[in-house]
C-alpha cells in the first residue's frame, strides 16, 4: 500500500514540475532556484514517506529572526530599517503581480491587521501572510512555479529587485496538516536578501461534516461566506482585497483588544498622523 502511495505522490508531483512554466510576459522569466530543488524533495519521499511528506521550505535559523528568511537567498539579518524597506517593496511587488495575473489573494493575520489600522503593514511584524484559494494555488502551480518577478519602483531613484514565485510541491498532495512540516504552501521571496511573504492556501476539507468551512494547514478555519465576497481597497498604495467579514475575521484570531490596544511591541499609536511610532529608549524601559 505505501508503495502505491508513493507512485501516486511522485506521479502528481512530476506532472507538476513538467508542466510547470509561467504564461510569458517582459518582466517575468522561469529560472530554476538555487540550492535545493523539487527534485531532490521527490528523492527524498519514498525513504521518507512513512514519517510524512518532507520539509520543502527551509530557513536558516539561529533565534526568531532568522526563521524570516528562505536559506536559498539569505545573507545575514537585516536592520530595521532595511528590513521595513525590502518588505514595502515586496508586498508592493507581490500585489502588482498578481493583479497583473488575474490572480486572487487577501491579506491574512497581522497583515490584515495593519490593514484595518491604517492600510500599511505592522512595523514590528516581520511576517507577511496572505491567502488563496486551493483552486487558485494548484493554477499557480501549473502556469506560474519558479516565476521570477523583475520589479522597479516609481520612487526616484527607481527600487529595482528580483522577487520568485515558489511553489510547494506538497501543496498539490497534502492539504491537511500532516507532519506540520509543509504548512506553508508557497512563498514570494526577495532573492537579494531572502525574506518572503508567505502563501497559505484555503480547502474545504471536511465538506461532509463541515460543508462551506475552508482552512488552511495551520487549522484557521473560516467559514466561506466570511471570505466571499472579497473586498477590494488599497495597501502601502497598491490594489488589494480583504476578506468580507474582516471584522469578525480579526476578531476571531486576535480578540478585540486588537482594534484597541494602542500600545504594543514599543510602539504607540498616533491618531492624528494614524502612524505606529516607536517609542523612544525613555519611554520602553518606563513599561516594564
Amino acid at each position: 500500500m505505501r508503495l502505491i502511495q508513493t507512485a501516486i505522490i511522485l506521479g502528481t508531483l512530476l506532472c507538476f514540475l513538467v508542466d510547470a512554466a509561467p504564461i510569458p510576459a517582459d518582466h517575468r522569466k522561469r529560472v530554476p532556484g538555487k540550492s535545493h530543488g523539487k527534485r531532490w524533495w521527490l528523492n527524498s519521499i519514498e525513504e521518507e514517506q512513512s514519517e510524512g511528506l518532507p520539509k520543502y521550505f527551509h530557513e536558516p535559523g539561529g533565534d526568531h529572526l532568522g526563521n524570516h528568511y528562505d536559506s536559498r537567498f539569505e545573507h545575514g539579518i537585516l536592520d530595521n530599517a532595511d528590513k521595513a524597506d525590502t518588505q514595502l517593496h515586496m508586498l508592493r511587488a507581490y500585489l502588482n503581480f498578481f493583479n497583473e495575473s488575474h490572480l486572487e489573494t487577501w491579506l491574512a493575520h497581522g497583515t490584515l491587521l495593519g490593514w484595518w489600522w491604517n492600510g500599511k503593514l505592522l512595523p514590528w511584524d516581520w511576517d507577511i501572510d496572505t491567502q488563496v484559494s486551493d483552486s487558485t494555488l494548484a493554477y499557480m502551480g501549473k502556469h506560474y512555479n519558479h516565476t521570477r518577478y523583475d520589479y522597479v519602483s516609481n520612487d526616484d531613484p527607481p527600487v529595482k529587485r528580483t522577487y520568485l514565485l515558489d511553489i510547494n510541491p506538497a501543496a498539490l498532495v497534502e492539504r491537511e496538516r500532516g507532519n506540520g512540516l509543509n504548512i506553508i504552501d508557497a512563498r514570494w521571496i526577495d532573492t537579494g536578501n531572502g525574506l518572503y511573504i508567505d502563501i497559505t492556501g484555503l480547502s474545504e476539507t471536511h465538506p461532509d461534516e463541515q460543508p462551506g468551512v475552508v482552512s488552511c494547514k495551520n487549522n484557521h478555519r473560516y467559514d466561506i461566506t466570511d471570505l466571499y465576497p472579497l473586498r477590494e481597497t488599497m495597501y502601502e498604495g497598491v490594489i488589494a482585497k480583504v476578506p468580507y467579514a474582516y471584522d469578525r475575521i480579526l476578531a476571531q484570531e486576535y480578540q478585540e483588544t486588537a482594534f484597541v490596544l494602542t500600545d504594543f511591541e514599543g510602539h504607540r499609536w498616533a491618531p492624528f498622523s494614524k502612524e505606529w511610532l516607536k517609542k523612544s529608549e525613555d519611554e520602553v524601559p518606563e513599561e516594564k
